[in-house]
């Protein structure tokens, strides 16, 4: 058992949930729950079990590592990763069953001759830059990646099931780029498959697309944060409004509380100075845990929002590397020991990763991914997953009569 003094509590029912909205936002495409970055901060495995349970049928990988953790970890169906440098375990990869994103002409033969070495044809999507600038293939460069994969897939080296690209402004709903990038992506499809390629899927919608761009939504949808329960569009609407709940609730115990006069300084700098008598409390975390500094409470800007004792503070002065501090005011009766949420789901108005976000002026999934890894993660609900999970089968039996065992004769019984 950890002797950390916090932890983040990660809800596994509310990851199954969220998918199971997710899938409700895109009823006529699949749903791939985006798993990357120990997903988002939560913990790769026990939440790809979640997404699984609440519908996903695909999960997402950016890093060859992380999709080879999954299938090492037991999760099977179908897997993306979609970036890498040349030198890339492909071959592993392929061996592993994980489909296999292709965004230039040296990946796709690099592709290829892993799957020669593997024995088996690699499941490729093709990556296309619709107009975010970054990763994928230009349309006026598709063509000679198209001859290669033509000729590979004559070879069986390849299959090209997918095509697909990211959004530049999917987090502004109703922007004119999205559409747009949209037909190009329509274009590059149109061009793959005039040459003969059969395509099984078509993506380009991550989070913020999903909850608010039908248009975009095509066979497959990848939503990343909101799996997670937060929104990616806090503008236009904070979890609740798109029915889903945050999952990871990070608390630590107060570590030292103590009694200052005023006009006493605070941490590093003295940017906090008490304005009256008061009691400060010390939270053993700091920027080494994934606080970040940004969301220090210095001279008259408060910093991050703390809940202790049901009433909601602020970071006052600089967050150090393994600790930042509370005012807890004059006459508080916390001690040391004492249950200090971070952020949550925001229920009972406790703070939430997107306050976090605005203390720090930067987003929530900065928040939630940055969370370092001596922050021990704590699941709640894996009973209650394996439960249902026990007795699926009975109740696909009784809403499939067909599928129910023939009636066995009493003496066999």
């Amino acid at each position: 058992m950890s002797t950390f003094p916090a932890r983040a509590v990660i809800d596994l029912t509310a990851i199954r949930a969220n998918v199971q909205t997710l899938t409700r936002y895109a009823p006529s495409a699949q749903v791939m729950a985006v798993v990357k970055g120990d997903a988002y901060g939560h913990g790769l495995l026990p939440s790809a079990r979640a997404a699984r349970a609440g519908g996903a049928t695909w999960l997402g990988a950016a890093q060859i590592a992380e999709a080879l953790a999954l299938r090492a970890g037991g999760i099977d169906g179908r897997v993306l990763a979609w970036l890498y440098a040349p030198g890339a375990p492909l071959r592993a990869a392929v061996e592993a069953d994980i489909d296999l994103s292709v965004a230039a002409l040296w990946a796709l033969e690099e592709v290829a001759q892993a799957a020669r070495l593997a024995g088996r044809t690699a499941r490729v999507h093709l990556k296309v830059d619709t107009g975010l600038g970054r990763n994928g293939v230009m349309p006026a460069e598709l063509d000679p990646v198209l001859d290669l994969a033509l000729r590979l897939q004559a070879e069986g080296a390849v299959e090209v099931v997918g095509l697909w690209s990211h959004l530049a402004f999917a987090d502004e709903p109703g922007h004119p780029t999205v559409l747009a990038q949209a037909r190009v992506l329509d274009e590059s499809v149109a061009r793959a498959e005039g040459r003969g390629l059969r395509l099984e899927v078509r993506h380009l919608a991550a989070s913020a697309a999903t909850l608010t761009e039908p248009a975009v939504h095509y066979d497959l949808v990848r939503p990343g944060l909101a799996v997670y329960g937060l929104s990616p569009v806090p503008q236009v609407g904070g979890p609740a409004d798109f029915g889903l709940v945050p999952a990871m609730t990070f608390e630590a115990e107060l570590a030292t509380v103590k009694s200052l006069p005023a006009g006493h300084g605070v941490s590093y700098s003295h940017r906090y100075v008490t304005a009256q008598d008061t009691v400060l409390g010390v939270v053993p975390v700091g920027y080494a845990d994934g606080v970040p500094r940004h969301a220090s409470g210095l001279d008259a800007r408060p910093g991050a929002p703390l809940q202790v004792g049901g009433r909601r503070l602020s970071i006052a002065g600089r967050v150090c590397m393994d600790q930042v501090v509370v005012d807890l005011g004059p006459g508080a009766a916390e001690q040391a020991g004492d249950r200090v949420e971070l952020f949550g789901t925001g229920a009972g108005g406790g703070p939430t990763a997107q306050d976090w976000a605005d203390a720090a002026d930067t987003i929530s999934y900065e928040i939630v991914t940055r969370l370092g890894s001596r922050v021990p993660r704590v699941y709640v609900g894996a009973q209650e997953l394996a439960a249902d999970a026990a007795v699926e089968p009975d109740r696909r039996l009784a809403e499939d009569p067909a599928q129910r065992p023939a009636a066995q004769p009493e003496a066999a019984r």
